[in-house]
């Protein structure tokens, strides 16, 4: 199965698996961050209305900004029906169409994270976060979880349940060769650890070697604030606020603009600042704007005693397609709890990893045992 695979291929896209999947889990909470600082005082001219309901909003966001530890939990809101509709929709090729064990999971999938800082969160960058958790579950179990405890990295997952996802089984963990070390751990499940100076380091070196852009840094905290500036700008004149009560301490603040509209404007504000961006993040053209759906979509906030404590969006209108009932995402607010290292992982040795069992000499048939799985190609990057 993998031993037709030159050993340099296989490197190179170790590296770049790495730089997808770590990376961008590692700045999530930058992204948030800049949502919120967005959303929070966005509502700066209107009508008074406009004017009572973003003031609302933008002191929820200023408490949230004052703390050094947050909790949260994204759920997507649907069911199998819609999911399979919405793909159907999306005109899939033969054999391409979403499994029903992906919709069944998806479904009822849900997102918790947690960051911690030394500073408080609206004073915080990339460098003061001291704990970082994110778990991907559904309801019968944990699908993957990620933390980061200063510059050390602790990932586990469910390969199977993913594997059955997306119809693609993993090998069992005992048909690996011994130099697969703790990719044996992975496989099963279990915690693992690295640092992630070594893994940007392996990362960097790799795409030196092979001619590749370096990887892309973070947004500074100057660009941070153009970036943020011109988007309040835009939600200030696209997005209508409102405010109702809901008694016991308990109202809610809405906000709704016409989707297209919106997201071409906010591109709008965002291209001139693309030189101070990451390198190789490309932003849509106003042309490629243009077929998207313009139906109004609405954040339904929800404040208990003036600080937030649910977010709701409701999507199902962006898909125009009438089978697509339910549609949209939730987020909830938790009491903050401290990350911490889970006990008894296992160290992940990235260079050796890569540099060892992916980028070693092709296995063969002898060596391998293929017969758990079907016959069906596993390629590493599904590992």
């Amino acid at each position: 199965m993998w031993a037709g695979r030159e050993s340099s291929d296989r490197s190179r896209r170790d590296r770049s698996h790495e730089e997808t999947v770590i990376n961008p889990i590692r700045k999530t909470l930058t992204a948030t961050a800049v949502v919120g600082a967005v959303l929070a005082g966005s509502a700066a001219c209107g009508t008074v209305e406009q004017l009572s309901a973003g003031k609302k909003l933008d002191r929820a966001f200023e408490k949230l900004g004052k703390k050094n530890t947050l909790s949260f939990e994204l759920d997507l809101d649907t069911d199998v029906t819609s999911l399979k509709a919405l793909d159907a929709g999306s005109d899939p090729a033969p054999g391409e169409e979403i499994p029903d064990e992906a919709a069944e999971l998806l479904s009822g999938a849900k997102i918790t994270v947690t960051v911690q800082s030394k500073k408080p969160l609206d004073e915080s960058g990339e460098k003061d976060l001291v704990g970082t958790a994110m778990k991907l579950s559904t309801p019968d179990g944990d699908l993957a979880e990620y933390r980061m405890i200063g510059d050390r990295a602790y990932v586990r997952a469910d390969l199977d349940a993913m594997g059955k996802m997306s119809g693609s089984p993993v090998p069992d963990a005992d048909d690996l060769p011994p130099e697969a070390g703790a990719l044996k751990d992975v496989i099963e499940g279990k915690w693992v650890t690295f640092s992630t100076e070594e893994m940007d380091k392996a990362v960097a070196e790799g795409q030196e070697a092979e001619g590749g852009p370096a990887p892309a840094p973070s947004l500074d905290a100057k660009t941070q604030k153009k970036l943020v500036k011109a988007l309040r700008e835009v939600i200030a004149r696209e997005v209508e606020f409102k405010t109702t009560g809901g008694g016991d301490g308990t109202e809610h603040v809405t906000a709704t603009a016409p989707f297209r509209t919106l997201i071409t404007e906010l591109f709008g504000e965002i291209r001139p600042l693309a030189k101070d961006l990451p390198p190789g993040m490309g932003l849509p053209t106003d042309k490629d704007l243009k077929d998207a759906p313009n139906a109004k979509v609405t954040a339904d906030f929800t404040l208990k005693n003036g600080e937030l404590a649910q977010v709701d969006v409701a999507l199902a209108k962006l898909a125009e397609n009438a089978k697509v009932k339910k549609l949209g995402l939730t987020l909830r607010m938790r009491e903050g709890t401290r990350p911490t290292a889970p006990a008894g992982a296992t160290e992940l040795d990235l260079n050796e990893l890569m540099n060892g069992f992916f980028a070693g000499s092709p296995m063969s048939d002898a060596e391998f045992d293929e017969s758990g799985l079907a016959g069906e190609d596993v390629p590493l990057d599904d590992i």
